[in-house]
């Protein structure tokens, strides 16, 4: 885990995923990859294959460790939905993100598609979880708008867009059912550029349909002395979240176990409440 993540909108990442592969005009400029590929080679380092997929059986229980609650990103360094990812693996995250509900969970993709087929399956029941919130990439018209009614139509206590790298103007988005836009440009050497029209015209949206905007960054080659401000204003609305306080440390470790001993196909009695709503 990432206690201290740089990113604005979080409070820790949590990868039981690592490596992806590029499939839209988004993953061009990847940052996850780049920050992997350094470490290739390198005996011993989480990145030590570098962005080659793989799964991180040592991580998936984690959250369960974890006493305060978070605002938790789930694979920051991967896309749980990628076509590698087993199915009976997804569920394993997604039971954990049950039994850790003292925490929120947000899960970001592009491949909604998958998402949407497994919403049917052994998700179900799960998928909607009240700290489980679902969104899409969108970076451009052609590969990311057609990501939203994937979205749109899979069952979620709370969806939400990451508008980011934003790549050019959107026009009129369809905001219904959508809870929380991010928006943010490119960041790095290779950058591209950035339009405030293209910006301001999907806060503007949001602020007529009541959808929680937050603008995270102007990027470029140095995104901090770019910053956040946008006409005078810092953008950092969330969707309305219920935080259930921290379970005492035997209650923790009581859902460790009983979600560890149902994932090796165990029978644990002594099995702990875990609504999702």
């Amino acid at each position: 885990m990432s206690i201290h993540t740089g990113i604005e909108w979080t409070d820790a990442t949590w990868n039981p995923v690592r490596g992806c592969t590029k499939i839209s005009a988004g993953c061009m400029n990847c940052y996850a990859e780049a920050f992997a590929e350094r470490w290739r080679g390198t005996k011993g380092h989480p990145y030590e294959y570098g962005f080659d997929l793989r799964l991180v059986e040592e991580k998936l229980f984690e959250p369960l460790t974890w006493a305060r609650s978070r605002m938790v990103f789930v694979n920051s360094m991967s896309d749980l939905f990628h076509d590698d990812v087993p199915d009976a693996y997804i569920y394993r995250v997604f039971r954990v993100m049950q039994a850790a509900n003292w925490h929120v969970f947000q899960l970001l993709t592009k491949r909604p598609e998958r998402l949407l087929r497994l919403a049917s399956t052994e998700l179900r029941g799960l998928i909607d979880c009240q700290n489980i919130w679902l969104g899409v990439s969108v970076e451009n018209r052609s590969q990311g708008l057609p990501r939203i009614n994937y979205l749109r139509s899979t069952p979620a206590s709370t969806r939400f867009l990451s508008i980011e790298p934003l790549l050019e103007n959107l026009g009129e988005l369809d905001l219904e059912g959508i809870d929380w836009v991010i928006v943010g440009g490119e960041s790095g050497a290779k950058a591209r550029p950035m339009s405030p029209e293209w910006v301001r015209s999907i806060r503007d949206q949001c602020i007529a349909k009541g959808t929680r905007f937050f603008f995270k960054q102007w990027g470029g080659r140095n995104k901090k002395v770019a910053g956040r401000d946008l006409d005078g204003k810092i953008y950092g609305e969330f969707p309305n979240a219920k935080i259930l306080a921290s379970p005492t440390r035997s209650e923790r470790l009581r859902r460790l176990h009983y979600v560890s001993m149902r994932d090796l196909g165990l029978r644990y009695d002594n099995s702990p409440t875990m609504p999702c709503t």
